[in-house]
């Protein structure tokens, strides 16, 4: 396995591409399950979990293909894929791939809506908490699907195909919202949904629906009114910026200093981490095609944090931030509320000298004057890039293990920065572990 060695105190300068969103790349893709057009989605990342649900949604029979490199694009540009479900020539989805990745349930939506059954296995645990799929079920029975749970899968069937209803969530979820509102797309009647999460990446998934032919009304409200169609058609759809990517590459800059332009990207993504920033004495700035970020001379400042769902602060920006905090001039809290046990970077991060005390919910952090580079170890996605943050303002030498968590949602993350004058590679052998 790779690792990452970062040698910290450069300053960040220059420019860094964002690349289309893992978390609404991921949706798109399982859309195109709903049609036996073909669907196009551009700006796609270059991503391990988009490679993976490739290959999942091949399985069922979604062929696609790749645009070549075009003139005068570059390896960071995001890819074109074409995708075409002409027919589902298989229903089931199976542990071994299902587990690998939990995104890969949502299939179940599209699958039981377009052919009247689906057996799709339970994903399993997540290293960061659990995330059950109660209200996918729930959902789905709402729209009169007949739904069993058979050693480990989610039998599901509706022979006369779905039936619209009201649909309301006891708590927010992305997940079961993306999954209902694609099931509802070829429900007969209306459904509405309820409490439904408001994030970018749903109102993108909206937007390409719409596209294809669906009646969608409200996303990006708490209340979703879909129209059920007959059919859906093909139509190409552009992928969203990655709000998290956006996020993560401005806290890194507010943590090393300089200044650096996110290109492609927009701050009305991610309003509330921003004005986060900004309480933390950041100067993030619009400007034409993306956004400006730069620290002040006065040093960070110390902010309180509660994750929550959009448009709060983010769950998938907590480990970044705190990150952040470690070198804030006084104390701040961290409340995170989504995941009970995204602080496995904790320990890590104390490896590096920060000082954080964790008890609950709630991780207090005191700032500290210097952090000592160290060999520390990646947990899952987002704590893995908390610890490249710290490393680049840490003094000496860091060594994340474990990067493969990395490549599931960061696109040539060491590439963007080093271009930006940051002293850090990946490294390949077998002591990378």
């Amino acid at each position: 396995m790779d690792k990452i060695r970062i040698v910290g105190g450069n300053p960040l300068n220059g420019s860094i591409p964002i690349s289309g969103a893992k978390n609404a790349a991921l949706p798109l893709m399982i859309a195109a399950l709903l049609t036996d057009e073909v669907l196009t989605l551009e700006n796609v990342p270059r991503l391990r979990d988009v490679a993976l649900l490739q290959r999942i949604i091949s399985n069922h029979g979604v062929d696609y293909s790749l645009n070549g490199k075009r003139a005068g694009e570059d390896h960071l540009s995001g890819q074109t894929i074409h995708f075409h479900a002409e027919a589902i020539v298989d229903t089931l989805a199976p542990y071994d791939l299902v587990s690998q990745m939990r995104a890969s349930f949502w299939v179940i939506g599209p699958i039981l809506a377009r052919m009247g059954e689906a057996v799709i296995s339970l994903p399993g645990g997540c290293a960061i908490g659990t995330r059950p799929v109660d209200f996918f079920l729930m959902g789905l029975e709402q729209l009169g699907a007949e739904i069993e749970i058979d050693r480990g899968y989610v039998v599901a069937k509706a022979p006369n195909g779905l039936i619209g209803n009201r649909v309301v969530f006891p708590r927010v979820s992305v997940g079961a919202t993306h999954t209902i509102m694609m099931a509802a797309t070829l429900a007969k009647g209306e459904t509405v949904i309820v409490n439904a999460a408001r994030e970018p990446e749903v109102v993108d998934l909206a937007r390409c629906l719409v596209a294809m032919g669906a009646k969608i009304e409200g996303a990006g409200s708490s209340e979703i009114r879909i129209q059920g169609v007959g059919r859906l058609h093909g139509a190409t759809h552009r992928v969203l910026p990655d709000r998290i990517e956006t996020g993560t590459y401005a806290m890194a800059v507010a943590m090393t200093g300089g200044e650096v332009t996110l290109e492609g990207t927009s701050a009305d993504l991610l309003e509330t981490a921003l004005d986060t920033l900004g309480q933390a004495g950041v100067v993030v700035t619009p400007v034409s095609g993306g956004i400006k970020v730069y620290r002040n001379g006065n040093g960070l400042r110390p902010v309180d944090v509660t994750t929550e769902p959009f448009p709060g602060f983010p769950t998938d920006l907590q480990a970044q931030f705190m990150a952040l905090m470690t070198k804030a001039g006084g104390t701040s809290r961290i409340t995170e509320t989504i995941f009970e046990n995204r602080v496995m970077h904790i320990a890590e991060l104390s490896r590096l000298g920060a000082r954080i005390h964790h008890e609950g919910q709630v991780a207090t952090v005191e700032g500290v004057d210097r952090l000592i580079g160290a060999p520390v170890m990646a947990t899952d996605l987002r704590a893995s890039v908390s610890l490249v943050i710290a490393g680049l303002a840490a003094e000496g030498e860091t060594t994340v293990s474990r990067v493969y968590h990395l490549d599931r949602g960061f696109e040539r993350l060491e590439e963007k920065l080093s271009r930006c004058g940051a002293e850090i590679e990946r490294l390949a052998g077998e002591g990378a572990r």
